[in-house]
């Protein structure tokens, strides 16, 4: 059965998914880098990121690495996709991640503006959904094939699936910074209202791993 997930979202201390100021220098807002010193040394994230055979293990490893198995499709609000606000301006940006991105299948980025699919190295194709969180979800499904849905962010798409009661588990890392401002991932969202529970929860030395499941009654 297809779940729905989100895996390896860090938050700051005060709740911050994403710093202030976003932009094509600073894709996380400032300060917003801090909140991965967890995941970027592991070794899923060296090898994703970087096709490297080194990096961390351990709590940290565990974690990163649970978020890339049984996943079928992806789905990224257009920030996680780039800077570009409003109409696309050109076909020329196709992602941070360059030719090859980490996702290798299919991934359905939330748009207000209309854009041809893009297929990727590594088996990544990018599709452009305009009608909403429900088409995207629907078009994910399909495509995973039975396997789980990652939402993977950021703040603001998360928030939307999770008003809409679709996230089954969350996989949360707590980092011990402080952002201040930014994009605060539960503002106006009542989790033990919707259903989730804490069922896991681990620190590791640069992050506190909490998994929330949502219980259907």
């Amino acid at each position: 059965m297809t779940r729905v997930r989100v895996e390896s979202f860090t938050i700051s201390l005060d709740g911050y998914g994403a710093g202030p100021d976003q932009d094509i220098n600073n894709p996380l807002g400032l300060g917003g880098t801090d909140l991965h010193r967890w995941a970027l040394p592991t070794r899923t994230f060296q090898r994703a990121l970087f096709g490297a055979d080194s990096g961390t293990t351990g709590i940290d490893e565990q974690f990163a690495a649970r978020g890339f198995t049984n996943i079928g499709a992806w789905i990224l609000g257009r920030n996680m996709f780039g800077p570009i606000r409003g109409p696309w301006p050109d076909l020329n940006w196709k992602g941070w991640w360059g030719d090859n991105p980490p996702y290798h299948v299919q991934v359905f980025v939330l748009t207000h503006h209309a854009r041809p699919a893009i297929e990727m190295e590594g088996g990544t194709t990018f599709h452009f959904v305009t009608g909403g969180i429900l088409e995207a979800l629907d078009r994910a499904r399909d495509a995973a094939g039975g396997k789980d849905v990652r939402i993977g962010g950021g703040v603001n798409t998360i928030r939307q699936y999770l008003c809409a009661g679709l996230i089954d588990e969350m996989h949360l890392a707590i980092a011990p910074v402080l952002l201040g401002s930014g994009e605060c991932l539960f503002e106006e969202v009542d989790l033990r209202a919707s259903g989730y529970k804490c069922v896991q929860h681990l620190a590791s030395e640069n992050a506190t791993h909490v998994v929330l499941r949502r219980e259907v009654k």
